[in-house]
């Protein structure tokens, strides 16, 4: 390129873009692009702040050989925060209708209000045998119905938290730590990404409302924060600021890059030891390359008529979750290692939270989160991208069979056992693991753990969770933890 901007004297006379390159960094001070990169870099020259210094070695995302062969090379995870009933959808207990009324007080241990506690309460929902696999599954979800014969339904997870804020942390992180690294970041962190102009782990949630927690669901805690989930926007502009407010000569593009690649480097240079300085900077070369490919990757106009119909796109209820449903697809196709997609949290942060109205509440959810699903495991299905993808659907956990509040009752936290599911590469379809006792209030058969149900997924991926380490102030750190965890070689094909 000097070469090529500085041929001779007159050609630099008639075009002033041709210039040398040392002319051009000597007068950058002088223009917008100078003021630009001025107010870009300010936050690393003047006002950055000491941060923990990182093991050494490379922290970068390039693609990283799992350690043993595996089918599933990217994730989606459909986070419903606030915990979905397993009773009313997953997990069916006649026992309930034959007792309904009773309060066994055995229960009472995990109930947030006593006073308001009910007695059992059967459920509002009908279950029927679904696909050829004959998996119960209720009528408040029946597009997902439809796909009985792709998922495999885990009915005895069962977790150490009943509250959200420390459920969400810990189904994310494995602790209840709020410093801990979210699964997507160990996630990269073990097999980087197959796409350098798209983040490896992208988070889509509620565009008009932060979700409980917020970025904490997709930090990298104490992981280099090169591993953290990038949050999308999933109406308008994908970032905020992605494109310059002014075009420029590819040229001069390409020279104020270069030169802000330089200022960072020596900033970080004369900094070792700071792994923010190496995450901001491959920010910055990242939000250059995403100007093109982050809006194409998100651009769902670009789908048929037909597909837009199959996720709801056309219908109010269903259009903002079968979007971000859309776009989690488009995403993965394009080689993004991990993707989360969380429900709209209006008028409620936890729109799986019915203590009251379950009948109502839940059916409110379901109708705006079930036909996107559903479509989504339809839609990988039929585009050969299943069996290469895991999906996994649950929040932090799930509810009481216990009625909680006297008109249009509803239900309790019920952390000490309820019902997830998972999808496409690696698992067998079709099938259910586990049991809860017959009222549906505790795991009781083939429990599954927060650690167990983590180092599953990590296995579909082809990664050992015992090898998945991370050295942290001097301790060997693990998703999955100290205590043992296994793996539900079960639900696996």
């Amino acid at each position: 390129m000097e070469n090529s901007l500085s041929q001779n004297n007159s050609s630099q006379q008639r075009n002033p873009l041709r210039q040398k390159r040392r002319d051009f960094f000597g007068r950058m001070s002088d223009g917008i692009l100078g003021t630009a990169m001025g107010t870009l870099l300010s936050h690393d020259f003047l006002g950055s702040s000491p941060v923990k210094a990182a093991e050494s070695g490379p922290h970068q995302l390039a693609p990283r050989r799992p350690n043993f062969p595996a089918k599933a090379k990217a994730v989606i995870q459909l986070f419903m925060t606030g915990g979905p009933s397993q009773v009313d959808m997953f997990d069916p207990k006649p026992a309930l209708e034959k007792h309904e009324g009773e309060l066994p007080r055995a229960f009472l241990d995990n109930v947030e209000s006593i006073g308001s506690a009910g007695g059992l309460l059967p459920s509002p929902f009908k279950f029927e045998k679904r696909g050829e696999s004959g998996i119960e599954i209720s009528d408040v979800v029946p597009h997902l119905a439809e796909c009985a014969d792709d998922i495999a339904v885990i009915r005895s997870m069962w977790t150490t938290s009943f509250n959200h804020e420390a459920g969400v942390v810990e189904m994310h992180s494995g602790r209840v730590a709020r410093i801990s690294p979210s699964m997507g970041s160990w996630v990269v962190y073990g097999l980087g990404s197959e796409n350098e102009n798209l983040p490896a782990y992208v988070a889509l949630d509620d565009p008009d409302k932060q979700i409980l927690l917020g970025k904490q669901n997709w930090q990298s805690g104490w992981l280099p924060p090169i591993y953290q989930g990038t949050r999308l926007r999933a109406k308008g502009t994908p970032l905020v600021n992605l494109k310059p407010s002014e075009e420029f000569p590819q040229p001069i593009l390409e020279l104020s890059r270069d030169l802000l690649r330089q200022l960072s480097e020596n900033h970080r240079d004369r900094r070792p030891g700071r792994p923010e300085l190496d995450a901001r900077i491959a920010s910055y070369e990242l939000a250059a390359r995403m100007q093109i490919s982050a809006t194409d990757a998100l651009d769902i106009n670009r789908e048929t008529a037909a597909t837009q119909e199959m996720y709801g796109l056309n219908q109010s209820k269903t259009a903002s979750y079968g979007r971000r449903c859309l776009m989690a697809r488009r995403l993965i196709e394009r080689g993004v290692r991990f993707v989360q997609v969380f429900m709209n949290v209006n008028p409620s942060d936890n729109p799986w939270d019915h203590h009251g109205n379950i009948e109502g509440g839940l059916r409110n959810s379901c109708e705006q989160t079930d036909q996107g699903v559903a479509a989504l495991l339809k839609d990988l299905k039929q585009r050969d991208l299943l069996d290469s993808t895991l999906v996994i659907w649950g929040g932090e956990f799930g509810r009481l069979p216990l009625a909680q509040k006297a008109e249009k009752p509803g239900r309790d936290h019920g952390p000490t056992g309820f019902s997830v599911w998972l999808a496409g590469g690696g698992v067998k379809g079709g099938t259910t693991y586990g049991e809860t006792d017959e009222f549906g209030y505790h795991a009781v058969e083939n429990r599954v753990s927060v650690h167990d149900f983590h180092a599953t997924i990590l296995r579909c991926l082809g990664i050992d969770h015992e090898k998945l380490v991370y050295n942290h102030h001097g301790l060997d750190e693990r998703l999955t933890g100290v205590e043992p965890a296994r793996v539900v070689q079960e639900i696996l094909t």
